[in-house]
């Protein structure tokens, strides 16, 4: 049951990441501006691709928590 859940949300954040860094939402951050000398698009990839990371590492951490009277190694 948590396999598929994680399944699930790991395939939902993979079509969130290939929304993220495709054309047009690019092409939003593709200005001349600049934060802190940085050129906006770069500034964009790079918190995109962290925060990516980040859920990623969430997901894959969740940790399943036996009930009580529950065997942890249930085999039906």
């Amino acid at each position: 049951m948590i396999q598929d859940l994680t399944s699930g949300r790991l395939i939902g954040l993979f079509l969130v990441g290939l929304v993220l860094f495709n054309y047009p939402i690019l092409s939003l951050f593709n200005r001349d501006l600049t934060l802190m000398g940085i050129p906006i698009l770069y500034v964009y990839i790079f918190t995109a691709w962290c925060v990516v990371i980040g859920l990623i590492i969430l997901i894959t951490n969740t940790q399943k928590t036996a009930r009580p009277g529950e065997l942890e190694d249930d085999r039906d």
